[in-house]
């Protein structure tokens, strides 16, 4: 009797496995692709995203400096705007004229919404004071209040340039027209104080855009614009 048991549940067994388990296989074969599809399509969103999306670099240096108005401007005073960053001197015969004018070019933009911004600090602090940066910006075209042309201390102003942000400044009377040598980089900076970029086609941080080509300018004007609708 229990030999007849014995064959009866091994015969449901074999028919469950018949007729169960190969469409139980051909399910999780179906899931399985399912799931890579989603797995791959969430990787293409994400790449995507990266690619979209502005990198926090980390907060910008905090900075106290003195406008071509003698007026006190601090990192503060930016505070709630997305403001474009560069270092300058006003007689600076190479590449300062093309960056002055690109910087016009996004005050032309945005200049109208009072959460843009632009500080232009000197490299040449010993000639460049306010009274000449307020003739400076008048031969410029800056026509906004929060395009500040700054001044300061010399070392306090290459430490800033150099070690706060990164972005290289030097002396050198001798071996350079104008006397002073420095890169044609603007920094980005969102209304929280944080520097930010986008990627490069390799999905890197650029860090800071080229304020000398056409391509670097178009680049920042659309982030800026992503910026200021954050």
């Amino acid at each position: 009797m229990k030999n007849k048991s014995y064959i009866g549940i091994s015969f449901i067994i074999l028919i469950f496995g018949i007729i169960f388990i190969p469409k139980i296989i051909e399910r999780i074969k179906k899931d399985d692709i399912v799931r890579n599809d989603r797995m791959s399509l969430s990787n293409e969103i994400n790449k995507e995203e990266a690619k979209s999306s502005l990198v926090i670099m980390g907060k910008a240096p905090s900075f106290k400096l003195t406008d071509q108005n003698n007026q006190t401007i601090t990192e503060a005073d930016y505070k709630g705007k997305v403001y474009v960053l560069e270092f300058f001197f006003s007689t600076c015969p190479s590449i300062c004229p093309i960056m002055n004018k690109n910087m016009v070019t996004l005050q032309t933009a945005y200049g109208s919404n009072p959460n843009f911004g632009i500080a232009s600090i000197s490299i040449n602090p010993e000639n460049d004071t306010p009274a000449v940066l307020k003739e400076h910006a008048k031969k410029v075209g800056v026509t906004i209040k929060n395009w500040h042309m700054l001044t300061g201390d010399k070392k306090y102003i290459f430490e800033l340039s150099n070690k706060g942000f990164n972005i290289f400044a030097g002396e050198s009377k001798e071996k350079v027209n104008g006397g002073f040598e420095h890169s044609g980089l603007f920094a980005l900076i969102d209304k929280n104080g944080n520097i930010r970029c986008r990627r490069d086609q390799q999905g890197n941080p650029i860090l800071y855009y080229d304020g000398l080509e056409a391509a670097g300018v178009k680049a920042i004007k659309e982030d800026i614009q992503l910026l200021l609708n954050e």
